[in-house]
């Protein structure tokens, strides 16, 4: 049997694997896409708990619209196809949410807003939360957190937020509350959100009782604004399967339950074996593509093989949770620097750390040997001699799983987790 994973924006990674091996290929649910642009008018002209978008922006004087950055695979140029003449008969900007992560490069800009680019460029803000000067104190969230923001939020009077919902490994789900922290926050109010994924309640499709989505709520409520909300629903194809648009929580809410459609996976078995497809833009790098390592876990059988396939384009990223990983002797020896003192970037290294206690992670990325290998990952330069290694050592009766999507799609068992 010949397996084609996707590697990159473009390029494949191949490997054959003997027909005795049991394999099976988990990726996200086939859902129905109907015509994209009537999706996103309909959404946009029937909003939920909200004024109509003419309406909203009737009796605005500036606007502030916030889009994801390069990592997220948001189709934002899509929908200002039907936003951006509207816009233009007022005063707006546009602010990337980059959170804690670095600003676009050119090739990204292009990425995000497609051909409206050059018509928009000098209009475009770029996040940049350890820029103190930049940030205006709003409040502080029940927990704690002392909301500090991208002063631009405070030139505008209303607010358009154009976001994706896909689950994500601690808060839950990515979209909604996420546009503002950590999307346009201050390093420190990231900081302190950050530090709840800590808590074992924070994980993939959980909101209840999830302190990093709490807080997140809690924080948002500082924002005084009028805002409106464009979530998208992508499939696995990353065709957009549903948008829901108006009021931020509302909107937020009915995209979850279409995205639990798309990126819910029934799993029979675990398997021994998982090779977890981190596919583009989430493969920027193993910062980003260790999502696909922490999603992979839930079909991971106890002292099993994770092979992580993801470009790493950027390398690694992260400095903090790499530095900690590096410097480490053990896993355990991590987990133990982290109850010390917790920095950002930590939370990431917790996750790992904990699954390095019962598992094994390899990867095959574009990253070099030296330099993963110090984060308790082992390298390989093609998936080929990874599977084989994997069968080698694990056995042939072994069952392997690939995990088709592995930055987005949750593995759903009713088996009792190892980790």
């Amino acid at each position: 049997m010949k397996i084609n994973v996707p590697y990159g924006k473009d390029g494949v990674m191949s490997a054959m694997i003997h027909d005795h091996i049991k394999v099976n290929f988990l990726e996200a649910n086939d859902v129905k896409v109907h015509d994209e642009d009537k999706i996103i008018k309909a959404a946009i002209h029937n909003p939920i708990n909200s004024k109509s978008f003419k309406n909203f922006l009737s009796d605005a004087k500036k606007v502030l619209v916030i889009v994801n950055d390069a990592t997220r695979p948001t189709p934002t140029q899509k929908i200002l196809e039907f936003i951006l003449d509207d816009l233009k008969q007022i005063d707006f900007n546009f602010i990337i949410a980059t959170g804690a992560h670095r600003g676009p490069s050119s090739e990204e800009y292009l990425q995000i807003f497609g051909s409206c680019y050059k018509k928009i460029k000098d209009k475009i803000i770029v996040h940049d939360a350890r820029i103190d000067q930049d940030m205006i104190f709003l409040g502080r969230s029940t927990n704690g957190t002392l909301m500090y923001v991208n002063k631009a939020v405070m030139k505008a009077d209303k607010i358009i937020i154009i976001s994706s919902v896909e689950p994500h490994y601690f808060a839950g789900y990515t979209g909604g509350r996420k546009s503002f922290l950590p999307g346009i926050a201050g390093y420190k109010t990231i900081e302190q959100n950050h530090k709840l994924a800590l808590l074992p309640e924070a994980k993939a499709l959980a909101l209840k009782g999830n302190p990093v989505h709490e807080d997140m709520m809690d924080a948002i409520k500082t924002i005084k604004q009028e805002i409106f909300s464009i979530m998208i629903v992508l499939d696995k194809h990353h065709n957009v399967y549903a948008a829901c648009c108006g009021h931020i929580h509302d909107s937020f809410y009915a995209a979850i339950d279409r995205a639990n459609e798309v990126f819910c996976a029934p799993l029979k078995e675990k398997a021994d074996i998982v090779v977890s497809v981190v596919k583009f833009p989430q493969d920027i790098d193993l910062y980003q593509a260790q999502k696909g390592i922490d999603n992979a876990k839930l079909a991971l059988k106890e002292n099993g093989i994770l092979i992580l396939v993801a470009k790493c384009r950027c390398n690694i990223g992260g400095k903090a949770f790499a530095d900690l990983l590096g410097n480490s002797k053990t896993p355990e020896a991590a987990l133990e620097t982290i109850e010390k003192g917790y920095v950002l970037g930590y939370h990431k290294a917790a996750k790992m750390a904990q699954i390095a206690l019962w598992a094994r992670i390899w990867a095959v990325t574009d990253v070099k040997p030296d330099l993963i290998s110090k984060l308790f990952i082992k390298p390989f330069s093609d998936l080929q001699t990874a599977i084989n290694q994997a069968l080698k050592e694990k056995g042939q009766q072994s069952s392997i799983l690939f995990l088709m999507d592995g930055g987005l799609t949750v593995p759903m068992t009713q088996l009792k987790e190892s980790s």
